[in-house]
């Protein structure tokens, strides 16, 4: 009895102590900041309705990628304009958030673990599926040149293992993508001890990441799965995004990404941030090429290297690398994804070697009326198809969730008025034929299908190779001088080191609200 009088003592204190600290405007976090800033209410304990906050560190650089810190940038062609091209972007001013990106092009070696898990998967009972991913051989074949070699040993032989995968055309590249995301949130759900491995999956018994969050997939209990603080809940519980275990999709850069990330503008500020001082907002040069403010293609130092070729691209006709003896660029069709010297962001060939594709639409004008933050064109929205009860459609037979188109109704119904349409690809594009839309082959050689591509190749001259310029193609297509590679939003702090984002004035940077 004495022990129960002494509990109940306590906990009088407790709520007393809760009332004072409310009284007075603040509410005191407890170790691990565990209290609710809002009720007072202790956070993740059982006893008290077992509502969880994750003690979230920040976001890690995923494997394979390089920060990219944002910020705004002149957007557009920065050399002068050749008189026939009319592609290029109007010259404006636009910032990009943070992200991160692949340091170098996706490899051969890297869509061939895509392939392979395809084929172990599903190869079974869709074999349709797996030959819509393989790239396309046949791209290196061109009249009048000797390619057969590439044509049959380019994609699948180990000396080519780290060079750039082509024949892989845009939406080819965005499955890749999704691949990549839910093989890397399976291995994270894996290491957090909520999954064990599970090398049989097969058709519709397979981890996605959306499967999972909305319990169409249950997979094989891993020996440490997450407890379950709700009073009402069976012990343990799958992972939550809350949870901080889960890293966002990987995706194509948007067009505006790609371009700020290849020009390397941070490379340009005299005094940037570091742990002992704050950074300076200011460039010293516009960027013509990946490498550097100046307009020259070689390697400028006073050194062994000077003088070297920093890409790989054609220098005139027929000179594909030099001359025997004093190879100028050391590359005759690709090189390997890590040759040259990367750029201030720590990019590999973000110039030359093969061109990239990037996530937008293409079309011919480019309006001023353009969003300025984040500018991308092509967004054409969807939702998750539901049942007749409002609950998530069961997954289809290869164990994905099933999406539906956002209709023209389903935006009114919003009230969102200014877009009024799913499908903003012909947006404000400030061209007359978006009255009618573009209808390949009939009142235009372009249409949603058709996508940006940037970068220069192995067989462009010097002008593509600055990251203004952009060309476009049709993307069911696919040549040998299109690669490609991946990005990922930066989630919270624009900041790559997870410091809050704003100014802190003081107050202790690393606080985490």
């Amino acid at each position: 009895m004495k022990r129960k009088l002494i509990g109940i003592g306590l906990l009088c204190i407790g709520a007393a102590a809760l009332l004072s600290s409310c009284s007075s405007g603040s509410a005191k976090k407890g170790k691990g900041n565990n209290i609710s800033v809002v009720t007072g209410w202790p956070l993740n304990d059982k006893r008290f309705g077992g509502f969880e906050v994750a003690n979230y560190q920040g976001q890690q650089t995923p494997v394979g990628m390089v920060f990219v810190q944002g910020g705004r940038f002149v957007k557009g062609i920065t050399d002068d304009e050749m008189p026939t091209v009319e592609n290029n972007d109007q010259r404006r001013v636009v910032s990009v958030a943070s992200f991160y990106m692949d340091e170098t092009e996706v490899a051969n070696v890297s869509y061939r673990e895509f392939m392979f898990w395809l084929q172990r998967v599903y190869g079974s009972d869709y074999q349709d599926l797996i030959l819509r991913e393989k790239p396309d051989s046949t791209v290196w074949r061109q009249a009048l040149a000797y390619n057969e070699p590439y044509v049959r040993n380019y994609f699948n032989m180990a000396a080519f293992d780290w060079y750039p995968v082509v024949g892989v055309n845009w939406y080819q590249a965005n499955d890749f993508c999704i691949w990549r995301s839910d093989r890397v949130n399976e291995l994270l759900a894996i290491y957090a001890g909520a999954l064990k491995p599970n090398a049989t999956q097969s058709n519709e018994d397979v981890f996605t990441t959306g499967t999972y969050l909305n319990n169409q997939y249950e997979g094989t209990k891993g020996a440490h799965p997450h407890r379950d603080l709700d009073p009402n809940g069976a012990g343990d519980r799958p992972l939550r995004l809350s949870d901080g275990v889960f890293l966002p999709d990987y995706r194509l850069p948007t067009e505006a990404e790609w371009e700020y990330a290849a020009l390397g503008l941070i490379g340009n500020n005299p005094s940037p941030e570091n742990k002992r001082r704050r950074g300076e907002e200011v460039e010293t040069d516009r960027n013509i090429y990946p490498w550097g403010s100046k307009n020259t293609t070689r390697y400028g130092l006073h050194n062994q290297y000077q003088g070297e070729f920093e890409g790989n691209y054609m220098r005139g006709k027929g000179d594909a690398m030099g001359v025997a003896g004093g190879l100028n660029d050391n590359g005759f069709y690709t090189t390997p994804c890590k040759s040259y010297l990367p750029n201030a962001f720590g990019l590999f060939n973000m110039a030359g070697n093969v061109n990239e594709w990037v996530m937008d639409t293409y079309r011919p004008s480019s309006n001023d009326d353009v969003n300025e933050l984040n500018p991308f064109r092509g967004n054409k929205y969807q939702k998750l198809k539901l049942q007749d009860d409002g609950t998530i459609e069961e997954k289809d037979s290869t164990g994905r969730l099933i999406y539906l188109d956002v209709t023209d109704a389903d935006i009114a119904a919003n009230g969102r008025f200014e877009t009024r349409t799913g499908n903003l690809s012909s947006f404000r594009d400030g061209d007359s034929l978006s009255n009618v839309g573009y209808e390949y082959g009939k009142n235009s050689l372009i249409n949603d299908s058709t996508k940006v591509y940037k970068g220069g190749s192995f067989a462009d001259r010097q002008y593509w190779l600055s990251p203004g310029t952009r060309r476009y193609m049709q993307g069911n297509l696919s040549t040998c001088t299109i690669g490609f590679r991946c990005v990922m939003d930066r989630m919270g702090s624009q900041d790559g080191d997870n410091q809050p984002g704003g100014n802190s004035f003081g107050r202790q940077k690393n606080h985490k609200r």
